[in-house]
């Protein structure tokens, strides 16, 4: 390994990584697979993607090409050189609009050039879920399909050339004849002719195996087409001209409502001559929510064109028409649309996550689900009969799984809930992936319809093709590469189906933790396996992903992807190339750049909270060891702040923050970043001032705010609008623990209450120390915050949270950490947003209408975590029009305040929050619930953020001045 790296190194100019971080990050795509590669290289152009040939050639080292690694067979993972074309060799070459065509290197995601076809009114055809991530060399590889196929097919329909280099070096221009073709191609061809025109069904999704038909002199020697589909088993694809279409100027979509999924499959079929540009299908068992689709156990998602939005709506009525359905909606508005094509396209997430348990055993009954039959197709009209008899097989096999995907095209997808962790449940496995081959040949099918076989499926080609053919394929496999050095092990000479699996690498016995992990019943392995590497959090356009994942989007870095770091957590739990456990540094480094924005727990297909994972990692990390400054003096923040508050001591710590030398000095000791400003102190609390006002009446519903840090020490000013605003609203405001606000409902006096202040101690949420992983003193605070909200927690009243994080903390950390105190899930259960507290307790209240323009952003946490419905038709009610902005503000507590993360932080801000703020419309309310997002914005834009409270409280003194006058 050490001289294969050195020589790797002496001839190579992109990047050689043989480190830990590297290999573990590449050992899994998509699918159940894992393989420990020896190192990765991410070549800069095509003369070191043929250095490395000849390296790993001199040094008989397999070769693996990876794009996305979004594969769902295994066929980007292997042993060797794995070669990364996603950092350099991801150009958009030329666009030629009048042709038709755009050259492109391999390592290109397929979104990048879509947004260049989209000016000229064209696009690529072929349209896998994972657009916004998979790349067109790894399409290419798969033959990739997506939605459209319908319309436009394959990717081999969508190819004009292909530049690939052999094992040996040689650079073949492949086409349409043999001029590009190695040698001994041809000869193999014209020997056996009968074989290629009798041997391969005819059917539109037909992905599996070598496309050697595609050769035959009748369809015009098409090489390049036949290398498609081929793993990256033959050649190293470098370039390719591929062709465009015309996109439609107009689109819409028929959503067909069926009884089940076997009325929408045997329907499907019949819509095809009515020319659709998809026919989608899916059932409800895979929809989170069924409000606002059609009636029904199943939909068919028809999309058709048109020169007009007339036009296109004019053809999806027809289809309603043609079609038998239970009943039936058209969809024109484009947001709508996209809304529901969002629901298809994470469905290779939520199809992992079945409801009725957490983790499926040889006892039986579980949640997890798996790859591995993904996406067998069969003909069109055999559809309906194929899912009975599929349905039959899992029922007999006491397997479930929820089939949908490319009804049109016969092609479906499904995750079943295999076993996959015990020597039972892997031969259960083996014993249905065998059964089911039979099932889908039976039927004409083909085992592949999309994503290529790999290691999933290679095994059972001979049941498709039989031994002969299948002996072709290995003939073709020694013409193009004849020391087998491209991805060995897949397609021909293939591994077992059972053998590599990814999760027997993973401990037995569940791991000690400290939060709960209800949902992946208390098992931290549990939790790790969510991510399934479907890498959504690679998304690098705005409408792609609202929030997940802001440092990969910064940095465009595997190892800062929500998938990413799930894999060397993975690795970590695994021991065999991470060997020093909650120890690892390649982890905590890899953690080091999570803003724990909690975006994946909302946008990830499959809930992956990766936060929460990180706040784990550092509780044990640092462990008995001494942890970094910021830990200190961020963590332990609401500590320093109480202690200056109670001191008077503001104006001092103020006044010293502004003399540099020594705010330089105090920001190099706490760990931050000499970048920023240390805001500054409120000369009076928010809790002081409330003390100091008269007592309120009112006969309205008690609501208890929360005092957080934030609004506590540093922006009360919100605190005391919300209070204004909700007295307005004629609610009665009550802070804990003093509860200063009348009695409460149970009858219990402000005396009662004063002797529960006297217990000492302030309610908090824990967040500044779970964001750190100091998860044993989060504990205790909120033990302690539980003891001080006991009187609250035997009323009805909500508790309103003003500062989002807070809020979120409370929803989700408090429970999950205090899983064994029943009281800390009724806590959770109460906490309310501001604009939830006026909708529920104060609903014909009527907010000031203000009439202007609103910009900003919407806090990460409300995104993920709380919701922000409410928020939308509080503003929408009080005239503040236009939308906020997604993504994460980049300082996300102390993430933009910690030494080191300055650039990143202000690169996340970059994203989406400043590029808002620009673009708004003068004489715009800068919008901000979250002080992290507040402080981001006047650093880095010198802009005065507020609170939504405070812009309504400004409103209603408006109003109240135009009564007086």
């Amino acid at each position: 390994m050490t001289d294969l790296e050195a020589a790797l190194r002496g001839a190579v100019r992109g990047e050689v990584a043989f480190d830990v971080t590297s290999r573990a990050l590449t050992t899994m795509d998509a699918s159940n697979y894992r393989r420990v590669p020896l190192g990765v290289v991410a070549p800069r152009d095509a003369e070191d993607v043929a250095a490395v040939l000849a390296v790993c050639r001199e040094h008989a080292v397999p070769v693996v090409a990876r794009g996305g690694g979004t594969s769902i067979a295994g066929q980007a993972t292997g042993t060797g050189v794995v070669l990364d074309f996603t950092r350099h060799m991801n150009r958009l070459v030329s666009l030629d609009p009048a042709a038709r065509t755009a050259v492109v290197q391999p390592g290109l995601v397929l979104d990048r050039l879509q947004e260049a076809a989209a000016p000229h009114g064209l696009r690529f055809g072929p349209d896998p879920s994972t657009h916004s991530r998979c790349t067109l060399g790894g399409m290419i590889g798969n033959n990739s399909c997506g939605s459209h196929s319908v319309a436009w097919g394959t990717t081999a329909d969508s190819v004009d050339e292909l530049t690939v280099l052999t094992a040996r070096g040689r650079s073949l221009r492949l086409g349409q004849g043999w001029a590009g073709a190695p040698e001994g191609l041809r000869e193999l061809v014209d020997g056996e002719l009968a074989r290629l025109r009798t041997g391969f069904p005819d059917l539109p999704r037909r992905i599996s195996g070598y496309a050697l038909d595609a050769l035959l002199p009748e369809r015009g020697a098409d090489v390049a087409r036949s290398f498609c589909g081929s793993e990256g088993t033959l050649g190293v694809l470098t370039e390719a001209v591929v062709r465009l279409v015309e996109a439609p100027r107009a689109r819409a979509l028929a959503v067909l409502g069926y009884a089940d999924e076997a009325g929408a499959a045997e329907a499907a079929a019949g819509l095809l001559p009515l020319g659709p540009l998809t026919v989608e299908g899916m059932a409800a068992d895979l929809v989170p929510s069924t409000r606002g689709l059609p009636r029904g156990g199943a939909w068919l998602f028809v999309e058709t064109g048109g020169e007009s939005p007339a036009e296109a709506r004019a053809r999806a009525e027809a289809v309603v028409r043609a079609a038998d359905v239970v009943d039936a909606l058209v969809v024109t508005d484009p947001a709508g649309q996209r809304a529901l094509w969002r629901v298809r396209e994470d469905a290779s997430g939520t199809a992992t996550r079945m409801p009725g348990g957490t983790s499926r055993t040889e006892s039986g009954g579980g949640s997890e689900a798996w790859p591995g039959w993904e996406d067998c197709a069969v003909p069109p009209a055999r559809l309906g009969a194929y899912l009975r008899d599929f349905r039959g097989l899992l029922a007999a096999h006491g397997l479930r799984g929820t089939p949908y995907g490319h009804f049109g095209d016969g092609c479906i997808h499904v995750r079943i809930d295999f076993d996959l962790l015990t020597a039972a449940g892997v031969a259960r496995f083996r014993r249905f992936s065998e059964e089911l081959a039979d099932v889908v040949v039976a039927h004409g099918g083909s085992l592949s319809g999309e994503h290529g076989d790999g290691q999933a499926r290679a095994e059972l080609l001979p049941r498709m093709y039989g031994e002969e053919t299948v002996a072709l394929f290995e003939r073709a496999k020694a013409v193009w590469d004849p020391d087998d050095l491209l991805n060995p092990g897949m397609l021909v000479r293939p591994a077992p189906l059972d053998a590599n699996l990814r999760f027997s690498v993973l401990p037995r016995e569940p791991v000690d933790v400290a939060f709960g992990y209800p949902a992946d019943g208390g098992d931290f392995s549990a939790a790790v396996r969510r991510c399934v590497g479907v890498a959504k959090c690679r998304t690098t356009s705005a409408a792609g992903s609202s929030v997940m994942c802001p440092s990969f989007r910064a940095t465009g870095e595997e190892e800062h992807s929500t998938r990413g770091r799930a894999h060397l957590l993975h690795e970590m739990l695994a021991g065999e190339l991470v060997t020093d456990g909650w120890r690892s540094t390649e982890v905590r480094d890899a953690l080091d750049l999570c803003l724990s924005c909690k975006g994946c727990r909302s946008d990830c297909p499959v809930e992956v909270d990766m936060a929460t994972y990180k706040a784990e990692f550092l509780h044990h990390h640092y462990a008995g060891r001494r942890r970094p400054a910021a830990h200190y003096a961020m963590g332990w923040l609401p500590v320093w702040l109480r202690w200056a508050s109670r001191a008077r001591l503001a104006p001092v710590v103020n006044a010293l923050s502004a003399v540099r030398p020594l705010a330089a000095v105090a920001k190099r000791l706490g760990g931050i970043a000499g970048e920023r400003d240390v805001p500054r102190l409120a000369r009076e609390t928010f809790s002081r001032w409330w003390r100091g006002r008269p007592a309120a009446t009112g006969g309205g519903d008690l609501v208890v705010l929360w005092p957080d840090t934030f609004t506590e020490h540093l922006s009360p000013s919100a605190g005391r609008a919300a209070v204004r605003v909700l007295e307005a609203a004629g609610l009665r405001v009550a802070l804990p623990p003093t509860l200063r606000g009348g009695v409460l409902a149970d009858g219990r006096t402000r005396a009662a209450t004063a002797l529960l202040t006297a217990r000492g101690g302030r309610v908090c949420c824990g967040l500044t120390y779970v964001s750190t992983g100091q998860l044993d003193r989060a504990r205790t605070v909120l033990r302690r915050t539980l003891d001080l909200m006991a009187p609250v927690l035997e009323t009805s009243a909500p508790v309103v949270v003003l500062e989002p994080s807070c809020a979120a903390a409370l929803r989700t950390d408090l429970p999950e950490l205090l899983h064994d105190d029943p009281r800390a899930a009724r806590l959770a259960a109460r906490v309310v947003t501001f604009a939830e507290a006026l909708e529920r307790h104060a609903p014909d209240w009527t907010p000031p209408v203000l009439d202007v323009p609103a910009v900003g952003q919407t806090h990460c946490h409300q995104h993920a975590v709380l919701g922000d419905a409410a928020d939308r038709r509080l503003r929408e009610a009080a005239g503040l029009t236009g939308e906020l902005s997604g993504g994460c503000c980049g300082l996300a507590g102390n993430f933009g305040f910690e030494a080191g993360h300055y650039e990143v932080s202000v690169a996340c801000a970059e994203d989406q929050l400043l590029p808002a703020l620009r673009a708004a419309p003068e004489g715009s309310l800068l919008l901000a619930d979250g002080y992290s997002c507040r402080t981001q914005l006047e650093q880095l834009a010198g802009a005065r953020a507020r609170h939504l409270a405070e812009v309504l409280a400004e409103g209603l003194e408006g109003l109240e001045g135009l009564e007086g006058s």
